[in-house]
């Protein structure tokens, strides 16, 4: 039998009759189990308004970092209070800005960057230069002294991976000239950001100028990109070939998050960023065969602790500041976003996008980034912004976010606008000129868009012709070129400059058209290569009577063949159309995960 009493500090004794003894430390005990409920309770807290605010942000299409935002204005210090700010959720918030950048690491493969040279080496320095350029120079008209400008221009520049990710997957558009581009874009500001952390933390010394840090920074980045690479190559490719043959996704997992921990942890020692470390980390996977495995495992965490993150930002967030400045945190934010529409539309048309693709770009990339709610809540740059300013940006960049949808959607109808007015206009031509184009494709459905990623990724020219209407608005608005032509409309063969294409390509298996078009094609054309995408293998047998090159649909994704067919064409080594192939199918894959 057990007899509880209340001594007179109020602290509970415990008698334990049947042995006649008094159970010792058992207000010790107590107390280690509150200690622990209190370390549990955020825990608790944020998961269930996490989970409330994926449930809510979803069916409205919006992006769920809205809403751990405001889920995190309402449950912090400066809402309800249900929530302090403690060493527990500044733990699980840096966290997910860890999981964040290694995510971005893991994508950053040199097969991918190869892909998309271009934009990375181009219009993703351009649009930083010109952006960082207009926001520094508004920072210094406000009084703001160079350094900080500088580094508050660099910060707006940014754009956020996590919202364009989004709907581009909403979107279904993961591989089209617009995404390409945008992508490409992000993956130089992550570059920017992750040299931006560094500088930013190398501030915190007064005794540093800009100058000093900047360079320091390059140095301590270089250095550890140096040994990430060679780690990788030495030492964590072998051990995930040993950890493979034991077949089994835990230990992936595990050794995963220990790279990951360790990797920051290390940086972290040396003076850099965690971030740093975690962004290497999944560098250091990217170039693995294992690493569609390990982000497969590692999503669910990557998520959750990015929430969090996204969360603490919200709790972080004044209020009442907000309330009594929300006519101001609206202006800037609009201000930012046509100010980046404006630039990155500029900047695009500088180096010959097509006006309908820089526009749209420009629309999905005018947001601010998840970086700047990092950078604004460092000591250097709250010292001086002073916290009502700083919440006040950070404020426009969350309302930037949750602008967002809602510009895209409106950037998809002026678009939509644009290419119908194309189509009457083209229409009415009746035949449009390929304009010296190398590849000639008939039909740019889904399989025409994917010879025509192949092609952008070697700097193939080609022309898109098309007849149907919403296929024509479809791939204008994603950014392919195509033009208004019948394929059955013999008048083509006069118009469209052949003796300047290599290939044509009819995406479609259309029997009829293509015996009108073959024979005129090699009579007129001899040199001219007649590709067909093909269902079976009996249209294979009638389309090689007419003197075609039938190819069967085989592999997945749809259209994967008849691509690779085409660059062999153009004489692209075998081993690059593999790996090719490769990216695409990895592509597939990520839309999937």
């Amino acid at each position: 039998m057990v007899i509880l009493s209340t001594t007179s500090d109020r602290s509970i004794q415990v008698f334990d009759y049947s042995k006649n003894t008094l159970i010792p430390n058992y207000s010790k005990e107590k107390h280690q189990i509150m200690e622990a409920l209190h370390t549990l309770l955020p825990i608790i807290i944020l998961l269930f308004v996490g989970i409330l605010s994926i449930a809510i942000t979803r069916p409205l299409r919006m992006s769920p970092i809205v809403g751990y935002l405001i889920a995190g204005m309402i449950i912090g210090t400066h809402g309800f209070a249900w929530i302090e700010e403690d060493h527990t959720t500044h733990l699980l918030a840096e966290l997910g800005v860890v999981f964040l950048l290694f995510d971005i690491g893991l994508h950053f493969s040199l097969g991918h960057i190869w892909d998309a040279r271009k934009d990375i080496l181009g219009l993703g320095p351009l649009q930083i230069i010109f952006c960082t350029a207009a926001f520094a120079l508004l920072a210094l008209l406000v009084g703001l002294n160079i350094d900080i400008a500088i580094i508050i221009g660099v910060t707006l520049a940014l754009s956020s991976t996590a919202v364009v990710a989004q709907i581009l997957s909403d979107q279904n558009q993961q591989h089209c000239p617009v995404t390409v581009s945008a992508t490409a874009v992000l993956i130089f500001q992550d570059i920017c950001a992750i040299f931006l952390l560094i500088l930013v933390h190398s501030m915190d010394d007064p005794n540093n100028s800009l100058g000093s840090a900047i360079g320091f920074a390059a140095l301590k980045a270089l250095a550890a990109f140096i040994v990430a690479i060679l780690i990788g190559r030495y030492l964590i490719t072998p051990l995930l070939k040993v950890i493979a043959k034991l077949k089994d996704n835990e230990i992936f997992t595990a050794v995963a998050l220990l790279i990951v921990l360790a990797t920051s942890t290390a940086t972290g020692v040396l003076g850099l960023s965690l971030t740093l470390g975690a962004f290497l980390a999944g560098m250091i996977i990217s170039e693995t065969p294992y690493r569609h495995l390990i982000q497969t495992e590692i999503n669910p965490f990557r998520g959750l602790l990015l929430g969090f993150f996204f969360i603490s930002v919200g709790m972080s967030l004044d209020t009442q500041i907000i309330l009594a400045q929300w006519w101001k945190i609206i202006y800037i934010a609009i201000l930012l976003m046509l100010i980046k529409i404006a630039l990155i539309y500029a900047a695009a048309r500088l180096l010959k996008t097509p006006a309908n693709s820089a526009f749209s770009m420009a629309v999905l990339l005018a947001q601010g980034s998840e970086f700047a709610f990092v950078i604004f809540a460092m000591p250097a740059l709250q010292a001086a912004l002073g916290s009502e300013k700083a919440s006040i940006l950070i404020s426009a960049v969350a309302g930037s976010m949750v602008l967002t949808p809602l510009a895209v959607a409106l950037g998809k109808k002026i678009s939509e606008y644009q290419a119908n007015k194309n189509w009457e206009e083209q229409k009415q031509q009746s035949i449009e000129e390929s304009k010296d184009a190398s590849a000639i494709i008939i039909g740019m459905g889904t399989i025409g868009q994917r010879v025509a990623d192949a092609l952008n990724t070697y700097s193939i020219s080609y022309r898109g012709i098309e007849v149907d209407h919403d296929c024509f608005v479809a791939a204008c608005t994603k950014g392919y070129l195509v033009g208004f032509g019948d394929a059955t409309d013999l008048r083509l063969m006069e118009m469209i400059k052949f003796a300047q294409a290599k290939t044509i390509v009819i995406t479609f298996s259309d029997y009829r058209i293509a015996k009108e078009l073959a024979p005129i094609v090699k009579q007129r054309y001899p040199n001219l290569s007649l590709l067909v995408s093909v269902k079976n293998d009996m249209e294979r047998e009638q389309f090689l009577a007419l003197g075609m090159h039938p190819i069967l649909e085989q592999s997945f994704p749809r259209g994967l063949d008849t691509a690779v067919s085409v660059l062999n064409q153009y004489g692209i080594d075998k081993e690059q159309q593999k790996k090719w192939m490769q990216r695409q199918q990895e592509y597939q894959f990520e839309a999937v995960v």
